[in-house]
Parts: C-alpha cells; sequence; structure tokens
C-alpha cells in the first residue's frame, strides 16, 4: 500500500503545490521537495523576488530545508522533486549535497543545467518528464499573465 501512494507522481504533484503558491505571489512558478524515507523533508518554491534574492530558488529553498532537517549537508539518501529543471546555480547545489536522485517534470532549454552541459554527482540518477505537462502550463499561464 505504502508503496502505491508514494510515487514520484505523488512527490511531483507536493512540488506543483509549491509551484502553485510561487505562482500566487507573483514568482516564476517553480516548486521543489527534498524527500527521505517517504517523507518530505524540506520543500520550498522561488521567492527570489520577494526576497530580492537571486538565489532564492525553489530549490535552494528545499535543500536549505532537508539540510536543517536532517542535520547534514550531504542528502545523498534523498531524492529531489522538481517542477523546472534546474539551472546551473541549483545544479551546483544539487552536485553538492550529493542526492541520490533527481526527479524534474519539464525541461528548460534556455537555462536547464542539460543544455549548459554541466553534470550532476556520478551516483546521482536523473528523471524526467513526471508530469510536464502540468509544470509547463503553469509556467506558460504565469508568462502570459505578465505581458
Amino acid at each position: 500500500m505504502e508503496s502505491i501512494l508514494f510515487t514520484d507522481e505523488y512527490f511531483m504533484k507536493q512540488a506543483l503545490l509549491e509551484a502553485q503558491k510561487a505562482f500566487s505571489i507573483g514568482e516564476i512558478p517553480v516548486g521543489c521537495v527534498v524527500v527521505s524515507n517517504n517523507q518530505i523533508i524540506g520543500k520550498g518554491h522561488n521567492l527570489t523576488e520577494r526576497l530580492n534574492d537571486v538565489t532564492a530558488h525553489a530549490e535552494m529553498q528545499a535543500i536549505t530545508a532537508a539540510a536543517n532537517f536532517l542535520g547534514a549537508k550531504y542528502l545523498n539518501d534523498c531524492t529531489i522533486y522538481i517542477t523546472l529543471e534546474p539551472c546551473i546555480m541549483c545544479a551546483g547545489a544539487i552536485f553538492w549535497a550529493q542526492f541520490n536522485r533527481v526527479v524534474y517534470a519539464a525541461s528548460d532549454d534556455k537555462r536547464g543545467f542539460q543544455k549548459a552541459l554541466v553534470n550532476l554527482h556520478p551516483k546521482t540518477k536523473i528523471e524526467n518528464g513526471i508530469l510536464a505537462n502540468e509544470a509547463a502550463d503553469l509556467m506558460k499561464q504565469f508568462f502570459k499573465n505578465l505581458r
């Protein structure tokens, strides 16, 4: 029963809820959750405008929360779920935290780490495309509203 409930899709939906929070306060709608043993131990959404801080990306918020929860800087037994492919800065933080898995929904063809040919930790498994349409639709709606 537990394995049916706690799927990649389930956790990506939680990340999408974080992205919706960002959307509702005028931030680029990216959300993120960090999971350890089927428990969310860190979550975040973009806060760059609200905090006037270019480093306040969803991933940075969630990584900090997870590290504080565990009392450790390495998150090598954790999976990070992100609604958008991480940028180079966030990929660097993910690299140093040594995540076991990175799962992201939509690709970022302009600023994504894979386009920049940035590598994550060699032991990190990468998966993408889970709820990609939902994440991409939220981004499109956000930028449509700006115009």
